[in-house]
């Protein structure tokens, strides 16, 4: 039974920083790609980040380039989402989620087949 479990969300200031981990369990996920989705209310879940087994490639959402770092320990079975310059767009409930397949790369988000409860990030301006 794969369980992703989120903390680290909270209460920020516009331009302020927080820290996101994702602790995974109920199997070895080394060889997956994992992602960080988010959904604001009234509006779709949206992919803003993913990283591969190795770390070595990261695909990251267009407004969070620059400001958002994707990372994981695999040692640890953990995968990270370093948020910085947070505006309140990013005001949202954030989900890690591991791809279905080992060894595959992201076509799209209907690759991730589990997820995590969330955490909520709100930004306050």
């Amino acid at each position: 039974q794969v369980q992703l479990v989120e903390s680290g969300g909270g209460l920020v200031q516009a331009g302020g920083s927080l820290r996101l981990s994702c602790a995974a369990s109920g199997r070895t996920f080394s060889n997956y790609v994992m992602g960080w989705f988010r959904q604001a209310p009234g509006k779709d879940r949206e992919l803003v980040a993913t990283i591969n087994w190795s770390g070595g490639t990261t695909y990251y959402l267009d407004s969070v380039k620059g400001r958002f770092t994707i990372s994981r320990d695999n040692a640890k079975n953990t995968v990270y989402l370093q948020m910085n310059s947070l505006k309140p767009a990013d005001t949202a409930v954030y989900h890690c989620a591991v791809h279905r397949r080992p060894w595959a790369v992201v076509t799209g988000p209907v690759d991730f087949g589990s997820w995590g409860q969330g955490t909520q990030v709100t930004v306050s301006s």
